[in-house]
């Protein structure tokens, strides 16, 4: 693969990737620099991989979001700037999706991991096995853990909205 084959990669992928980016880190900022740090080992591969090399970077992704993770520092930071005040009318979906969010966070690593790559990237069990390099049945149970967590989340009260 040559580097305008990179370049168009970038371009024509990179918005699906940054929202993969951010769904696994819950911050448009950490999702940027994850999909700036995973881009730049792709680079740095981009010779040998051969197909697609989507399922490879979003594996990159994956990867380095969970090596992120086990090193973060877990604490409060203080800001100056208070939060966005919604919209009136959409506060009914907005707190929806803020639950769903917050209880998506609360999960371990894992099984927020397969939930965002099964349910918002739509990428089969077999995709999500090869992306987190482990077996279609730690997929399976990864996920059924999750969705059991969330159903007794006491604090989702979104009917319907599990499947």
């Amino acid at each position: 693969m040559t580097s305008e084959g990179f370049n168009e990669f970038v371009v024509s992928r990179s918005t699906r990737l940054l929202r993969c980016a951010y769904l696994l880190t819950g911050e448009w900022a950490a999702a940027e620099d994850l999909l700036q740090s995973s881009l730049v080992k792709a680079w740095s591969a981009w010779s040998r991989i051969e197909g697609d090399p989507e399922p490879y970077v979003r594996r990159i992704l994956v990867n380095t979001q969970a090596s992120w993770w086990r090193r973060r520092w877990r604490a409060e930071l203080p800001s100056a700037e208070l939060p966005e005040v919604g919209q009136p009318g959409h506060a009914d979906r907005v707190d929806d999706r803020d639950q769903l969010w917050q209880a998506l966070r609360r999960l371990p690593t894992r099984q927020r991991t397969v939930l965002v790559l099964r349910y918002f990237e739509n990428l089969s069990e077999a995709e999500i096995a090869e992306a987190m390099d482990c077996s279609l049945g730690t997929v399976k149970s990864q996920a059924s853990r999750a969705l059991a967590k969330l159903r007794l989340d006491d604090s989702l009260t979104l009917e319907g909205a599990l499947p």
